[in-house]
């Protein structure tokens, strides 16, 4: 393993918090600061910003007259949780302003992801919509695109994923935004519309005196502005965490006000779903969405069928809420029990040379389709290899690929795609299928391929730490400046710091003893030579040339019990970490959150 430092503050350097923010932002790549720091409220937000002024007036005729003429709009969306939050904000758009709208949400295993021609057939024989408008999916759906036209059925995309060289020429309107998530564009999209239909709003499901008739227009006006400013703010940022998309420019929008509306929705899909998952007390942030509340949502279309995922997030009745955020609830346990076995199986099938190998791929005939991608993610992670699982499904056989940074997967599958059926996906995750009679030599040349783009220092597993920095000067009010760079994830990740530090004290805690608690300091090596508190820095600065301080910092590290032995007063340890504040019973305090030690 190699750590990278992208800043080493020096021993005789004094360098205040502010600099040391700047140059977190500098290390960020992040030129327009105040931006960044105050994101634009998504409200404000508009397809005109993304170069979609001239496309949109054309559609919104179209809808118009879809509208008047009562024609059926069929929104197609993805089975994962960005599709199914984009599918459930435009769907309950359109729905709420008048329009004759279904979801369709296509099965994971008879189906496949994106438009198929199953389907697509499945489409127009329940529902003969002129119109359907796909979330999540379809930049790369020419072909089907095509197929839904001689079916007499237009298809407008809304998309975010990687486009091939040309973008569908079968469709009606093409609306890619790739720094969005899928839910993010379905977000502006729905947004657009609204703004575009509430003018003149008429709902013609109502019936009744002309008042009544506008007092309830009026109350559908009011319900819309507010689920833009809470509930489909919230279920876009899950979307848009769920996808792994940079937290940065209107993706960052949408997550830091999403986050905030959590506490003022009033959904009852989201209340239970947080409540099922014991987190409905708490603030929400990424992690929360990232590791309980998108893993149950998706769940369900990895093991069944999704389409009780968006009934679950667009129901309004509470009862049915409470009963589907309990099935989703069960059906995530079953997936992780599901997933635990087959990597222990997976693991076991690994050739012995594993180190050798620049390129992991895996067949079974066994393994549910649905979790082969958290399969590939976690053996990816594990060994530090790009890695393509593959399983049969009903005569052929599916893949997921997970990646390194050093490996644009989808760019490396589509330069194989004469083996293949289809293709999709990012950078880091790919999605396939293909014939049986073509398994061989679609490994054979991934193999061949991947010995010969990637070299042995691409292997070598990175930790990237902002700054190697003294233990001393860490404070509370360093960290209360970090928070302000929050939301964190992809494309803005928590701040980390690297120390050579002296152990004061260790303990475990927690329920079993299972998690351990440190307490360091500067060690000797710091130390100017005096002994004590260090001399007269100012709480918003510090110098590296400090003695050890008496209260110096505490680490903690989750499920790390097992290290305790190994620590002892006085012993000298390099620790990577974050920095977070614990807040409680109306105190803070600065502590750190261990990521590596040794």
């Amino acid at each position: 393993m190699k750590i990278n430092f992208l800043r080493q503050i020096q021993p005789e350097e004094t360098i205040s918090y502010e600099k040391l923010i700047n140059l977190l932002l500098k290390n960020r790549k992040i030129k327009k600061v105040n931006e960044f720091l105050n994101p634009k409220n998504p409200l404000d937000i508009s397809l005109t910003d993304f170069g979609f002024k001239k496309e949109f007036k054309k559609i919104c005729q179209i809808l118009e007259n879809l509208k008047k003429e009562k024609k059926m709009i069929v929104v197609y969306t993805d089975y994962d949780a960005d599709g199914i939050t984009g599918g459930a904000i435009l769907w309950e758009t359109l729905y709420l302003l008048g329009f004759k709208v279904m979801p369709y949400v296509p099965h994971r295993k008879n189906e496949g992801y994106g438009f198929s021609k199953i389907g697509l057939n499945n489409v127009k024989k329940i529902y003969n919509p002129d119109l359907i408008i796909s979330v999540d999916h379809g930049i790369t759906g020419e072909e089907k695109i095509k197929y839904a036209k001689s079916l007499g059925i237009k298809i407008i995309v809304t998309d975010h994923h990687l486009k091939p060289k040309k973008a569908p020429q079968s469709a009606l309107a093409v609306f890619h935004i790739p720094e969005l998530s899928g839910a993010g564009v379905a977000y502006f999209f729905a947004k657009e519309i609204f703004d575009y239909f509430s003018k003149d709003l008429s709902n013609n499901n109502f019936k009744g005196k002309k008042e009544q008739k506008n007092n309830q227009n009026s109350a559908i006006k009011k319900k819309l502005e507010n689920y833009f400013a809470t509930d489909y703010l919230a279920l876009a940022s899950i979307g848009t965490v769920a996808d792994l998309v940079p937290l940065i420019g209107a993706s960052r929008s949408i997550v830091k006000y999403g986050l905030a509306s959590f506490q003022k929705v009033k959904r009852y899909g989201i209340k239970h779903i947080l409540k099922e998952a014991r987190i409905d007390n708490r603030p929400i942030t990424p992690y929360e969405i990232g590791f309980m509340i998108a893993p149950r949502i998706n769940a369900v279309g990895r093991l069944e069928h999704a389409l009780d995922a968006l009934r679950l997030l667009c129901t309004t009745d509470e009862k049915r809420a409470s009963n589907l955020a309990s099935i989703i609830g069960t059906k995530n346990r079953e997936r992780q029990d599901l997933v635990e076995k087959s990597l222990d199986e997976a693991i076991k099938s690994l050739k012995s040379n594993i180190n050798q190998l620049k390129l992991i791929i895996l067949i079974s005939d066994k393994w549910h389709e649905g979790i082969i991608g958290l399969i590939a993610s976690k053996i990816a992670e594990k060994f530090y290899r790009p890695t393509i699982v593959i399983t049969k499904v009903d005569g052929f056989y599916k893949g997921s690929a997970r990646s390194i940074p050093n490996l644009d997967i989808t760019k490396f599958l589509r330069e194989l795609k004469k083996y293949l059926i289809d293709i999709g996906g990012h950078k880091q995750a790919a999605g396939f299928s293909l014939e049986e009679k073509n398994i061989k030599e679609f490994v054979k040349q991934a193999e061949k391929k991947a010995d010969k783009e990637l070299k042995e220092k691409d292997l070598e597993k990175k930790i990237t730490v902002d700054f190697m920095i003294p233990i001393a000067g860490l404070t509370l009010e360093l960290a209360k400046l970090i928070e302000k760079l929050e939301p964190f994830g992809i494309g803005n990740p928590r701040p980390t710091f690297y120390s050579r530090a002296e152990v004061v004290d260790a303990k475990v805690f927690g329920n079993k003893n299972e998690h351990l608690k440190i307490f360091v300091r500067n060690p000797i090596i710091y130390s100017s030579g005096n002994s004590g508190e260090p001399s007269g820095n100012s709480r918003s600065s510090f110098n590296s040339r400090q003695a050890r301080t008496i209260n110096g910092l505490e680490l903690i590290s989750f499920y790390a019990a097992d290290q305790f032995p190994t620590l002892s007063r006085g012993q000298i340890i390099d620790v990577v970490y974050t920095l977070e504040i614990d807040r409680w019973e109306g105190k803070e305090k600065v502590r750190g959150k261990i990521m590596l030690i040794f």
